[in-house]
């Protein structure tokens, strides 16, 4: 099954969510409209929305997540790899060393990574 799709609004939900849960539906909607600024109506909009695309579980009110923070990211990754360099790893990683500075124990982290 692969990972569905979050809208960036949807992303910064889950980010909350991911850090509190389990959490009750109200105390999302609480933390929502303090970080957020929504109001109720709004987490539970995006709170169905999410439910109906299999991202969380509401279950008697309380909140979980059925994605991780992680399989998000990677989703959203290889989306923008694809869309941006043909899915070419090594093209993504050219143009990400060429705008950023790296220093040499960020070279040896990543050296090692790709060894595995």
């Amino acid at each position: 099954m692969s990972t569905p799709k979050i809208f960036e609004s949807e992303y910064r939900f889950c980010r909350i969510l991911w850090r509190v849960e389990p959490v009750e539906s109200r105390e999302l909607a609480r933390l929502c409209q303090e970080e957020l600024g929504w109001r109720k109506s709004t987490t539970y909009t995006v709170l169905k929305r999410l439910s109906d695309r299999g991202v969380l579980k509401n279950d008697h009110a309380v909140v979980t997540s059925l994605v991780s923070q992680e399989e998000v990211q990677v989703a959203q990754m290889d989306e923008m790899m694809e869309k941006t360099f043909g899915g070419s790893l090594p093209a993504f990683l050219a143009a990400f060393a060429r705008r950023q500075e790296l220093t040499q124990e960020q070279i040896d982290e990543i050296q090692r990574i790709i060894e595995g």
